[in-house]
């Protein structure tokens, strides 16, 4: 029997499992070794622990010649408490029973289960999306539909969580589910620092659209960056698309419209979701009154954050500092 403690001797805190076979979709399922498996010391010692299991025999293989050693095998999925689905061998190879039967026990005793573009189908495989919403990358998503037509196949977002399930869409995708997990696990804090050192942004929503028609001339993503740096940097300004156009030296029209392009989302979306990722930050961190953050994140009442943050995380700012905040309210 595989030793945790050998895999990683340094942390206690979850233990995150990525299942390996032969034909390993090298780039997902480096995103959960990354994120999961990298030593993050200022993380302090309760930070995720991550292994490898084999799923079958060997000798295993990843895209681009890898040859891969695992951790161990189907045992340490018994052990998971998220067990990161990192692809799958293509949307029609079957999914062993054994392996869809392991999935569901791990499930049933409480672990969450993540899938990133194809391995939406390993999970498939195990009855748990139906009835559910999923999501998968968008070529897969019709395919997905019709051999599981239980599953509400969502092919517009990047990511969707439902009942300790969570899929997402392409590849890149999957980081940022990665994060949405780092974000609820540990904190908004926590997945700022990970998405650092990434060199990402810290937060994509799970319903933002997963690709962009026309991609953006680089010097119009050079202005339209450089104004949402100046947003964040004071979020308690009224901001307006006036505005916000006026920053980039554009007209609002056509600020609008490239805005829209590069974000696959309106200003005003943009900058509720920026807001709302302050609230939870300062809820987490500070003893600000509600009110104080309210004011110090742009939405001027309680009843506006109340109102977003609840519409955006399921919770209202009260529930969310009992659940996840640090410090006593003064």
């Amino acid at each position: 029997m595989t030793t945790i403690d050998k895999i990683t001797p340094k942390t206690t805190g979850p233990l995150v499992v990525a299942p390996v076979y032969d034909g390993l979709c090298t780039f997902e399922f480096a995103i959960a070794a990354e994120i999961f498996g990298l030593a993050r010391p200022e993380m302090g010692p309760g930070w995720y622990r991550f292994a490898s299991a084999a799923i079958e025999p060997g000798p295993l293989r990843a895209h681009g010649g890898l040859s891969v050693t695992t951790d161990g095998g189907l045992e340490l999925l018994d052990r998971a408490d998220l067990i990161v689905m990192a692809g799958w061998k293509g949307a029609d190879v079957p999914v062993p029973e054994a392996f869809a039967a392991r999935l569901r026990q791990a499930w049933q005793r409480g672990a969450r289960l993540a899938s990133i573009c194809s391995g939406a189908f390993a999970l498939a495989a195990t009855g748990l999306l139906d009835g559910r919403r999923a999501a998968t990358h968008w070529r897969y998503a019709d395919k997905l539909g019709k051999r599981h037509p239980a599953i509400d196949v969502d092919a517009g977002v990047l990511y969707v969580e439902e009942d300790r399930v969570l899929t997402s869409a392409g590849s890149a995708a999957g980081i940022d589910l990665m994060l949405h997990i780092v974000r609820s696990d540990f904190g908004v804090e926590a997945a700022n620092s990970v998405a650092r050192r990434l060199v990402m942004p810290a937060h994509r929503s799970g319903g933002q659209a997963q690709f962009i028609e026309r991609p953006v001339p680089p010097d119009r993503g050079h202005r339209l960056a450089g104004v949402m740096e100046q947003v964040r940097a004071d979020l308690r300004a009224p901001w307006t698309v006036g505005r916000m156009a006026e920053a980039a030296l554009m007209s609002p029209r056509t600020f609008l419209r490239r805005f829209t392009e590069a974000t696959s989302q309106s200003p005003g979306d943009w900058l509720i979701a920026e807001r709302v990722a302050e609230a939870q930050r300062l809820l987490e961190a500070s003893a600000l009154s509600i009110e104080r953050v309210a004011a110090e994140t742009g939405f001027g009442s309680v009843q506006a954050l109340r109102h977003h943050f609840q519409a955006r995380l399921g919770l209202a700012p009260r529930a969310y500092r009992a659940s996840f905040g640090v410090a006593q309210q003064a």
